[in-house]
């Protein structure tokens, strides 16, 4: 492909270059939908991320040079990061519980170092090919480079997902949510633990595969107020969603962090969802649910942060939801690295509960399921900035069925009814679309 050729040359002269470490080689480069790039191609992993907000960056990226299969490997790879030049950018997640050995094929912990890197900047795109040169893997390195760049395929129209027949099985069910969300709610289990995020799978059997980068194009569309993101390690197998929350975004030493939680409807008639709005700041329970987050996060990062900012409770609207939202930023003491924020801050309340330990040990008992990613933590992880989604409004797609994840966080005054009602509500985007397509 000519929009190929400059990179080849850039690669080709490194052969007679002494340079070695971290090498990000780059070339503009035409394309419309980065989902539809990433379903043309034949390299395995296929990874996407966006970040929430129009102004934040957009990727694709395909191959990996170096994967992280643990914590431990986050922390040596944060330690040896070089100091100058290019930064590398690693894609991926840890599992709701590090501890467990997650899903197949995900483990509980995968961040990836791409080959190829599609990044899109306002209206610049760039293609990008990577390489991580030593003096004992320099012309292997190059070889497979110039193979994965010559394996590029150009960009295919994306079409719109088409409606998808399902059969669905909630686990828990009914009557099991009924039983957990009172055996949280009995006082003696409220004055140790004030919070347990309780949540559902609902699988939906299809008779045909659902491709993940046509629903994940069609999921985003409906909910561009989100982080987007799309995990394919190998053929057959995806995790794809479009979060609300933010985990963490650092800059520097400049942290963004926030406590969300708390959740009403949003029905599209504006006088409707200003008083539900007012209704949700007014509310007690919800009220409760979100000052424990909060107050859970700062504890978390006082001992990393020479400085703790929070924001004063606001609703933030979503197509069919709106969420109680506080914000919190911190400056981070220096030298605070991923592997801390992320052993600390994940995963927060708002998917866990409050105390941590107390909180978890009861989903650990009592959870009908294992959630994997579900709840976890994705995104990306740099020298100069990283940023995380926790991994909720998500579904895991695999040969014949669809996995959709909803929670809800269980306090004083809440009910079996309602908190079930409020999974649906959840779910009622991404259930809409696979039935109607788009």
């Amino acid at each position: 492909m000519l929009t190929q050729t400059p990179l080849r040359q850039q690669l080709l002269a490194l052969r007679h270059s002494p340079c070695d470490g971290f090498i990000r080689l780059r070339n503009t480069f035409a394309v419309h939908s980065f989902p539809g790039w990433l379903r043309a191609q034949s390299l395995y992993p296929r990874i996407y991320w966006h970040g929430r907000g129009p102004d934040r960056p957009e990727y694709a990226t395909l191959g990996c040079i170096e994967t992280l299969t643990d914590p431990a490997e986050i922390r040596r790879r944060d330690e040896q990061m070089p100091t100058r030049g290019d930064s590398p950018r690693y894609f991926g997640g840890q599992a709701f519980d590090p501890a467990a050995p997650g899903w197949p094929g995900f483990g509980p912990c995968r961040f990836v170092l791409p080959r190829v890197e599609l990044v899109r900047r306002g209206q610049s795109v760039q293609l990008c090919l990577n390489l991580w040169l030593r003096p004992d893997n320099r012309e292997a390195e190059l070889a497979a480079a110039l193979a994965a760049l010559e394996q590029l395929r150009p960009e295919q129209p994306l079409p719109s997902l088409d409606p998808v027949d399902y059969r669905r099985r909630d686990r828990p069910g009914r009557r099991t949510w009924r039983a957990l969300v009172e055996r949280v709610t009995a006082p003696d289990r409220l004055a140790r633990t004030p919070k347990v995020v309780l949540s559902r799978r609902s699988r939906l059997y299809t008779e045909t595969s659902v491709d993940p980068w046509r629903m994940l194009a069609g999921w985003a569309g409906r909910e561009p107020d989100c982080f987007h993101f799309g995990f394919e390690f190998t053929p057959g197998q995806a995790f794809i969603g479009c979060s609300p929350e933010r985990l963490y975004r650092r800059e520097g030493r400049r942290l963004q962090t926030e406590a969300l939680a708390g959740t009403v409807r949003r029905t599209g008639d504006e006088e409707t969802d200003a008083a539900l709005a007012a209704s949700l700041l007014a509310d007690h329970k919800n009220g409760h649910e979100n000052h424990l987050v909060q107050t859970d996060i700062l504890a978390r990062l006082a001992p990393l942060a020479d400085r703790l900012q929070r924001g004063e409770p606001r609703v933030i609207p979503l197509r069919l939801l709106q969420h109680l939202k506080r914000d919190i930023g911190a400056r981070l003491k220096a030298p605070v690295r991923d592997w801390q924020l992320l052993a600390a801050l994940h995963p927060t309340p708002a998917v866990g509960g409050t105390p941590r330990p107390a909180a978890l040990a009861f989903l650990q008992a009592h959870e009908p399921y294992r959630r994997g990613w579900y709840a976890g933590a994705c995104g990306l992880l740099s020298r100069d900035t990283a940023e995380l989604a926790v991994a909720i409004r998500c579904a895991r797609i695999g040969p014949g069925a669809v996995d959709l994840f909803a929670g809800a966080g269980i306090v004083a005054g809440s009910t079996a009814a309602a908190e079930w009602a409020e999974l649906d509500h959840k779910l009622a985007s991404v259930l809409t679309l696979l039935r109607e397509g788009g």
